[in-house]
């Protein structure tokens, strides 16, 4: 949090008001703590759900993960986490706060979300780094929204390699994983984590049953519509096109390696067989686009669920649909400073390993 402060003053000139949410983000901590002890009591269940199987979508922001889980959950093939179910994560304050959740609504984190490629509510199916955010004030949303400000680098507080807390964030899911089961009444979860590119072989250590679903696209898509994505956010809530040229380089510079060391470390662990193939499928978005029902046969019998009549029909359907999918961005690279050579060159061993 202090680190945060300073990134906000150098950036936004913000001094006050990011104590109200420090404040706000501690007390959270107390009342689902709290909560969540209750939750054993009130909810029995809680001692017998289990999370087992479980399905990740994993891949960089924009390279198809949402569209991906959503189908999976839409088609019964488990639940995912719902955002006001991250925030507020314990079974006992989910029952007391439902009622309010028009209100909650007002005040989404989400609200500043460009709905270009997919809409973003409280109520919807999201990706669950936010979850270690909310919970820890830790991990790389933290990086990717606040410390890239900073004027030294602290990507390595996030280098599992250098500091790693895996064995925490990771007993964290589970615990939030199992109360989304039980509150959905479902016994599979599929999930969704942009951040465990980088910390696979960790995550299958913990979770040895679960199936990965690694989703790569064109770095010359995902690149400059992930840094859309994030400055869409800054500028919705800080005007980020407003500031200086100088400070907004600086972040670009920040995040554009963040993203690529994501995918690069996916990369070194997948050439180095860290990554075994029956674990891990890699998903490639444009046959998630143009070979939908194909590429989803394969998904189902690697997930190891039922080809029920239903699920046939809706990806025969889907597959129809998605031919004629036009993305809802445009790819602006000169908005970033960026070329497409330099893109090209940087991600040179992913376009040879998944393009070529």
């Amino acid at each position: 949090m202090f680190l945060v402060h300073k990134a906000l003053i150098r950036a936004f000139n913000k001094h006050i008001a990011p104590i109200f949410l420090f404040c706000g983000i501690l007390l959270l901590h107390v009342v689902v703590t709290i909560g969540m002890a209750l939750d054993w009591v009130f909810f029995p269940s809680l001692w017998k759900s289990k999370v087992e199987r479980p399905i990740i979508v994993v891949g960089n922001p924009r390279s198809g993960t949402t569209v991906l889980q959503r189908f999976l959950v839409d088609n019964g093939v488990g639940i995912g986490s719902r955002l006001w179910k991250m925030i507020y994560p314990s079974l006992t304050l989910q029952a007391l706060l439902k009622p309010f959740m028009p209100i909650l609504e007002k005040f989404s984190p989400a609200k500043h979300h460009a709905g270009a490629a997919h809409k973003t509510s409280m109520t919807g199916i999201e990706t669950d780094d936010p979850s270690l955010m909310f919970r820890y004030f830790d991990g790389f949303f933290i990086y990717g929204f606040f410390l890239s400000w900073c004027k030294e680098d602290l990507k390595d507080l996030f280098d599992p390699n250098l500091r790693d807390t895996s064995q925490r964030d990771f007993d964290w899911l589970e615990k939030l994983w199992k109360r989304v089961l039980v509150s959905e009444k479902k016994d599979r979860f599929v999930g969704k984590l942009f951040s465990l590119g980088i910390r696979v072989p960790r995550f299958l250590e913990r979770f040895p049953d679960a199936k990965i679903l690694y989703t790569v696209r064109d770095p010359l898509e995902t690149v400059p519509s992930g840094l859309s994505l994030v400055t869409g956010v800054l500028d919705g809530r800080f005007g980020f096109w407003n500031l200086p040229e100088a400070k907004r380089k600086h972040f670009i510079e920040r995040l554009y390696g963040a993203l690529l060391e994501l995918s690069m470390r996916f990369h070194a662990d997948y050439t180095a067989g860290k990554v075994p193939a029956d674990k891990v499928k890699v998903v490639n978005f444009n046959r998630l686009m143009q070979d939908f029902d194909t590429l989803m046969f394969e998904i189902v019998d690697f997930v190891q669920t039922p080809l029920t009549p239903a699920l046939e029909k809706s990806i025969r359907d889907t597959a129809a649909k998605q031919k004629q999918f036009k993305s809802g961005h445009q790819y602006d690279l000169d908005k970033f400073g960026l070329t497409e050579e330099r893109i090209r060159k940087d991600y040179a061993p992913i376009y040879q390993t998944f393009f070529s």
